[in-house]
């Protein structure tokens, strides 16, 4: 620690290790030209005077012969003279002392080498010291006094724990030796007796461990390796001062160690490339991007301080200078104009990012690219690739291409700037063409929306603008090449006759008779310019009523027309006739012609309904009827209404009374009528200028009534419900359902009959000839199974107790007669004494008494020993029939057929 008396002296802390290693403790290292110290620690007064000097720093030269030149960062608030002594260019006060160190540049003037320190300015600290130690080199923190107690300088007045120590600052990354001492603690009590001193804390004795240590005698404190800000940023240690004995004699005092930051971390980018993008042809001071860096060092100085420009541009076109940074912020901006899109897309910026405020001479520094696109406007209108287009279209097509316009855009494809609209400014009055845009080519594809007649325009110039679907930008306007003409021949083609009017309508009254001229119905050729003949023919004519004359185009008609026909709708009659060219292709048209067919009277008219009942006292006796006339008014109604006069009876039991112009009464004279149907002449009159009548027959059934006045015998019923007609129907639907269920029951007795007439012997179920015989049991045969065969009851075996009386039997039993001796055929008989062995069987059988006749049911109730025929399981199948022959099994007749199929002939 040096002091400097006298006015305005100031107190300049240097690290103690580097003074203990320079007040000899130890040789001197090797002499290296620079600062004493990498930071130093300034004491300045509260306020300071200008010209007052502040600092001095201190320079080794070595011995070298050069000049060495100081440069101070703030030269508008000190001034550094040669010597090292720094003065006060302006007055100073501790609020506007700089926050950041201070940066001392020493240069070689002869081999430009250069050296630099730092100077960290604080106010006046509190005292760490007691008056009237002297001779003391390490600043020293003595514990507070248990007592009051009165200094000799200045009457100070200490109280317990009244001192407040400041924090000691220690350097980052310091490369002197260690351990380095940083203070010493001191007791008042060290005078009477030895005393121990000890620390606790981080860095001490909790992790980090080993960072500090006290001597326990001396109370040096020392740091034993280099720390690091960006780890930790400061200690907070106890000091503690114990006898021999362990007892503290001393309360524990803090103490705070500041880790002083030292700039040795390079600013780092968030990204390492940057992209953004800012619209051709924008104006300098437009915005574009943001870079953002950061500074592991304290923000709070210089050495986290980062100032940012950029390094280089590429290209450098139209200038080298396009864009500007904002150093403190990052923000890109444009500062020239001049941007284009179609020359440059796209720029390539360095950008350098430096700490300690941007100084090139001791800040770290850093880069990054920042990419910035050039977004298209559009500044480029769209332009023809000609003056003039030309197409062709026959007449009367529509939604055909007659022409591709095309047109170039300097603009980037694909976006709103380069897409093309097409617009006819003229030759198109009606409306018969338009241009959509191909959204792949961009080309104008001029196409006929209208049909187009070559008789009327064999030409057409168009006048076509091509312009963006965006508007161009200010400033920028359509030159002449986006204007182009186009020029569209008209193709003549054969059109097809067309009738006018079309419809065409004509009023006449019906009954018009055969081959009478209703009108002339012609066509007209489209085509001018061809001399083309036109024929007519008929094409419909639902009531084929009409004829046209195929040159002239005449109707006539060829039956009389008839207005209440069913091809007649609402009076109207429809017919459509074809005129055809003889051009090439021929082409026709249809035309229809509409008959208004005006109505006269040719329908009598009938009486409605033409059935109706009443009861046999009809109470009241009235039966109100109508007229129907096919034809309209006045040709139809009012109606006269009368009784004919034949047969006599009918005016004699009834009478007609007219009621309306339409309607009438018929009632009976008598009180009593037989029940019955009765047929009632009535002659209709109507209205027309011709009057027409007519005699109708009003049917009425007559019945017994109820009280309400319903039919209720049966005769009712059926007249209400049934006709002649459908009676018939179902008495034939009876007659034939007869008929089909005789011939069933005929069909079914005669294949019952033909069935009996097949049957064999035996039933044909068990014929073994042509059928699989199913048994229930399986194994080698009935003698190989062991169970009691007498279970089967054999007549011949059972008790005589259990013998049922004479005449009362099972009618599925065995008769008790004698068995007849049936021949036993030998095991390996010859083919030839099959013949006799069935012809002794026949005889046998025509002999027992008991056999069964052969429509009978053969009923087989027993097996075993009392069976004529030996056990299967007796058959000799070691012999083979493969050498025997069996073709005289074809003599034997139809019967033996299957077995004659099965073993005779060949071996296919």
């Amino acid at each position: 620690m040096y002091l400097y008396e006298g006015r305005g002296l100031l107190l300049l802390t240097l690290l103690a290790a580097l003074q203990i290693a320079t007040e000899g403790r130890g040789t001197l290292p090797l002499c290296r030209p620079g600062f004493s110290e990498d930071v130093y620690v300034a004491v300045v007064p509260e306020s300071a005077e200008k010209g007052q000097p502040l600092f001095n720093v201190k320079f080794v030269n070595c011995g070298r012969g050069g000049l060495v030149r100081f440069e101070c960062s703030n030269p508008s608030d000190f001034r550094i003279e040669a010597d090292g002594v720094v003065y006060a260019l302006r007055p100073l006060t501790l609020s506007t002392l700089p926050t950041v160190p201070v940066v001392i540049v020493a240069s070689d003037e002869t081999n430009q080498q250069q050296w630099q320190t730092q100077v960290r300015l604080t106010g006046p600290p509190t005292k760490t010291h007691r008056p009237g130690k002297e001779g003391i080199n390490l600043c020293e923190i003595w514990f507070p006094s248990r007592q009051t107690d009165s200094s000799s300088i200045g009457q100070l007045k200490r109280m317990k724990r009244d001192w407040v120590i400041p924090p000691i600052n220690v350097p980052e990354n310091s490369r002197g030796e260690f351990p380095q001492d940083l203070v010493r603690i001191r007791s008042d009590n060290d005078k009477n007796r030895s005393l121990r001193y000890s620390v606790t804390g981080p860095g001490a004795d909790q992790p980090p461990t080993g960072i500090f240590i006290i001597h326990p005698i001396s109370g040096e404190l020392s740091v034993m390796k280099p720390l690091d800000r960006e780890h930790i940023s400061n200690f907070h240690l106890r000091a503690h001062a114990v006898d021999l004995n362990g007892n503290q004699v001393e309360s524990p005092i803090d103490i705070v160690i500041n880790v002083i930051d030292m700039n040795d971390n390079r600013p780092e980018f968030i990204h390492q490339i940057w992209n953004g993008s800012v619209p051709e042809g924008s104006k300098p001071g437009t915005f574009v991007m943001t870079v953002t860096s950061v500074d592991k060092d304290d923000p709070k100085t210089a050495n986290g301080m980062l100032r940012y420009k950029i390094g280089s541009q590429n290209p450098e076109s139209p200038t080298s200078n396009m864009f500007t940074i904002n150093n403190k912020t990052g923000d890109i901006i444009t500062v020239a104009a001049g941007l284009d899109r179609e020359k440059v897309p796209q720029y390539t910026l360095i950008i350098q990012a430096t700490d300690m405020e941007g100084n090139p001479m001791y800040g770290l520094s850093n880069t990054a690219t920042a990419v910035i696109r050039v977004t298209d406007i559009n500044d480029n209108p769209p332009e023809f690739t000609a003056e003039m287009f030309f197409g062709e279209v026959p007449e009367n097509r529509v939604n055909v291409i007659v022409a591709n316009l095309t047109v170039t855009d300097k603009d980037q494809p694909n976006t709103l700037a380069w897409k093309a609209v097409y617009k006819i400014t003229g030759g198109d009055p009606t409306g018969r063409f338009s241009v959509p845009t191909d959204p792949t080519t961009n080309e104008g594809l001029v196409t006929v929306v209208k049909p187009i007649d070559y008789e009327i325009s064999r030409t057409y110039m168009l006048t076509v603008v091509a312009v963006n679907e965006v508007s161009l930008a200010r400033g920028i306007y359509s030159p002449r090449q986006s204007t182009a003409t186009v020029s569209i021949r008209v193709i003549d083609v054969n059109e097809s006759p067309y009738f006018d009017p079309n419809p065409k309508l004509i009023k006449l009254d019906e009954g018009m008779l055969a081959e009478s001229t209703l009108t002339t119905f012609t066509a007209q050729d489209p085509d001018r310019f061809m001399q083309q003949s036109i024929r007519y023919t008929r094409l419909s004519d639902p009531a084929n009523w009409l004829r046209i004359d195929a040159n002239t185009g005449r109707i006539t008609t060829i039956a009389v027309l008839d207005r209440e026909s069913p091809y007649v709708k609402d009076n109207m009659y429809s017919a459509t006739f074809l005129a055809s060219d003889n051009g090439v292709p021929p082409a026709s048209g249809t035309g229809t012609l509409q008959i208004s067919l005006l109505d006269i009277n040719d329908n009598a008219p009938h009486v409605y309904p033409q059935e109706t009942e009443m009861c046999k006292k009809p109470e009241p006796n009235g039966i109100n009827i109508t007229a129907l006339d096919g034809d309209l008014n006045p040709n139809a109604g009012p109606f006269a209404f009368e009784l004919a006069n034949r047969p006599s009876d009918v005016r004699r039991n009834w009478t007609i009374t007219r009621l309306s112009g339409d309607y009438a009464q018929l009632s009976l004279k008598i009180g009593f009528l037989e029940s019955g149907i009765y047929e009632i002449p009535i002659i209709i009159t109507d209205s027309g200028n011709l009057p027409m009548s007519n005699t109708s027959y009003l049917r009425v059934k007559v019945c017994q009534c109820d009280h309400n006045g319903d039919c209720t015998d049966q005769q009712h019923i059926i007249a209400a419900g049934l006709g002649t007609g459908a009676i018939i129907a179902i008495l034939l639907c009876i007659i034939i359902l007869l008929i089909l269920v005789l011939l069933f029951v005929v069909w079914m007795k005669r294949r019952d009959k033909e069935r009996q007439a097949k049957q064999l012997l035996i039933d044909p179920e068990d014929d073994v000839r042509d059928n699989i015989l199913k048994y229930d049991e399986e194994g080698g045969g009935e003698e190989d199974q062991d169970y009691d065969l007498s279970q089967l009851q054999q007549p011949d075996t059972i008790e005589p107790d259990t013998i049922k009386p004479v005449g009362i039997r099972r009618m599925d039993e065995r008769p008790l007669h004698p068995e007849p001796q049936y021949p036993i055929r030998s095991a390996a008989p010859h083919p030839g004494d099959i013949g006799d062995f069935i012809n002794e069987g026949l005889k046998a059988a025509d002999n027992d008494p008991t056999a069964p006749p052969y429509d009978s049911l053969l009923v087989f109730d027993y097996e075993g020993s009392g069976s004529t025929a030996g056990s299967l399981s007796s058959l000799n199948s070691s012999s083979s029939g493969g050498d025997q022959d069996y073709d005289y099994l074809n003599d034997w007749g139809p019967r033996f057929r299957k077995l004659a199929d099965m073993y005779g002939g060949s071996d296919d």
